[in-house]
């Protein structure tokens, strides 16, 4: 039976020739525009929504061929307190400045641990990475702290109380899986995202999502033609 590699091990890929790039996105109208104008060295992998189906879709891809960077595009949510102070809007495109699990820990009386307080590092090493993993390529100007969720936020209340715990300020569903495994292979790792949302009670009517899609996708591909 085949071992399951370890938080611990750097993966080594085989490839003999690496692609200059490879964008995940979650959904095939998050990646349209970026299929439509990348360069041939841009590979898109639409990797399905939820973090475990953009870490098993970006391993398996690292395990046959390799990259010299990992990009994230696609389309998130803004906490109560970053619209309110108008630091971003709907439309607006945003890059990590980090990415964190924003529910990766326990529930207590006391309230919620992350895995530092669990004292279980998501990989060792010195120092150990925890919740929060740093981002090295930053496409566009405006930078966020970014939080990767398994259950968006539907209510004010939720969405200020995880902004505040973690102090991030876009939510999203993949960024954190696909940093962690561009961490675990020793891959520079950044993310665009257009904001289609404030991030809380529900209001369908004013969300902007495919203009949030669009966006991220212009952003980033004026990065790739200009880098």
């Amino acid at each position: 039976m085949a071992t399951l590699p370890s938080a611990e091990r750097v993966f080594v890929t085989l490839s003999l020739v690496a692609v200059d790039s490879v964008v995940c996105v979650a959904t095939d109208f998050e990646g349209a525009r970026l299929r439509e104008q990348a360069s041939g060295s841009v590979r898109i992998l639409c990797t399905g929504v939820g973090a475990v189906n953009a870490a098993i879709v970006l391993t398996r891809f690292l395990e046959r061929e390799s990259a010299r960077s990992i990009l994230v595009c696609g389309i998130a949510g803004a906490y109560p307190e970053a619209f309110e102070q108008g630091d971003l809007e709907a439309g607006s495109v945003v890059c990590a400045a980090s990415e964190c699990y924003g529910d990766l820990g326990a529930n207590s009386a006391d309230g919620f641990l992350d895995m530092q307080a669990l004292g279980f590092p998501l990989i060792a090493g010195d120092p150990p990475v925890f919740n929060t993993l740093p981002m090295q390529i930053f496409p566009v100007e405006k930078r966020a702290d970014f939080v990767t969720v398994n259950t968006c936020t539907g209510d004010d209340e939720t969405a200020r109380r995880i902004g505040t715990r973690t102090g991030g300020s876009v939510e999203n569903m993949e960024g954190a899986a696909i940093a962690h495994v561009a961490r675990l292979y020793g891959i520079p790792c950044g993310e665009v995202r257009g904001i289609s949302n404030r991030a809380g009670n529900r209001d369908r009517d004013a969300w902007r999502v495919k203009e949030a899609a669009a966006a991220a996708q212009d952003a980033l591909l004026a990065w790739l033609r200009n880098r």
